[in-house]
């Protein structure tokens, strides 16, 4: 099973639940792909024993055989290249590997080669039996997706994968929760975390992904979250309340279930309600 964490903004406590979920139940996978800004490692501490590097293909131009038709900028809808005069220039940040240029070029003088964009790390979290994944952008790229596919390769479909999705709408978040049985959404009782919310939630509805939201650091004095739910039919499936021993531990890289061993229980409990929702089983604790 594939459980997705996300949220319609960053600092809602995304990464907390999703690792102190991964601790709190057996044969789990915690994927990180929040590639961009990855920080599940600071609180599971693995023991790194693979890499792979992640590359994307960009167009390279053979110059003897280009004649400059331009045809290669018609097709490309990234804007990734541009025709000067005596030249066609390749911006590779803004390439996404679509291929159109090479397909279309009448002269066949396009070529695509690799350019490494960033790295997968895998391997496994000392104090626990949580098998770690981690995708991770180069600094200065540009396209997350490629790094966000690979990271997702490494799914076990028998165990239970919790995979840690990037903050927001974007293509990225879209592309992480893509395919999951369940997507777990993180907010807060704010106007903004209301406000990016109603964003995510719109974007899950889009894909047709079941869902369920999360209210952390709960506040009885604003209950304008619980209202828009209730109104929606969104399912609150856990509210976390807020404990300044929780965020201390959090400042410090401690998990959750570190500081309250009690939502080891809870948490466990939650993934066994979503488990049995979606395939009608049960998961073991840890």
């Amino acid at each position: 099973m594939v459980i997705a964490i996300a949220s319609g903004k960053g600092g809602t406590g995304k990464t907390m639940l999703a690792t102190g979920i991964a601790l709190s139940i057996s044969n789990s996978v915690y994927m990180d792909c929040d590639v961009e800004e990855p920080n599940g490692h600071i609180f599971l501490k693995p023991e790194i024993t693979n890499k792979i590097t992640v590359q994307k293909k960009i167009p390279k131009i053979v110059t003897q055989m280009c004649n400059l038709c331009g045809k290669c900028t018609e097709v490309c809808e990234f804007n990734a290249l541009l025709k000067l005069r005596d030249e066609i220039l390749v911006f590779k940040e803004l390439c996404h590997s679509c291929g159109a240029c090479t397909y279309f070029c009448p002269q066949t003088a396009m070529m695509e080669v690799d350019e490494k964009i960033g790295k997968v790390e895998i391997g496994i979290a000392k104090s626990s039996n949580v098998r770690f994944v981690e995708g991770r952008l180069d600094i200065g790229q540009m396209s997350a997706t490629p790094v966000i596919n690979k990271t997702k390769e490494q799914i076990e479909r028998d165990k239970i994968n919790i995979i840690d999705a990037p903050p927001g709408t974007s293509c990225s978040m879209v592309e992480t929760v893509r395919d999951s049985d369940y997507c777990i959404l993180v907010t807060e009782p704010t106007p903004f975390g209301l406000n990016d919310l109603q964003l995510a939630v719109d974007a899950l509805r889009i894909l047709k992904t079941p869902f369920g939201v999360v209210i952390n650091k709960a506040d009885d004095n604003y209950t304008q979250v619980e209202e828009y739910c209730k109104k929606e039919n969104v399912e609150v499936i856990l509210k976390i309340p807020f404990d300044k021993n929780v965020a201390h531990a959090y400042s410090n890289g401690q998990s959750i279930i570190e500081v309250l061993p009690e939502y080891k229980y809870i948490f466990s409990n939650l993934v066994n309600t979503i488990s049995t929702k979606v395939e009608g089983i049960e998961i073991e604790q840890n």
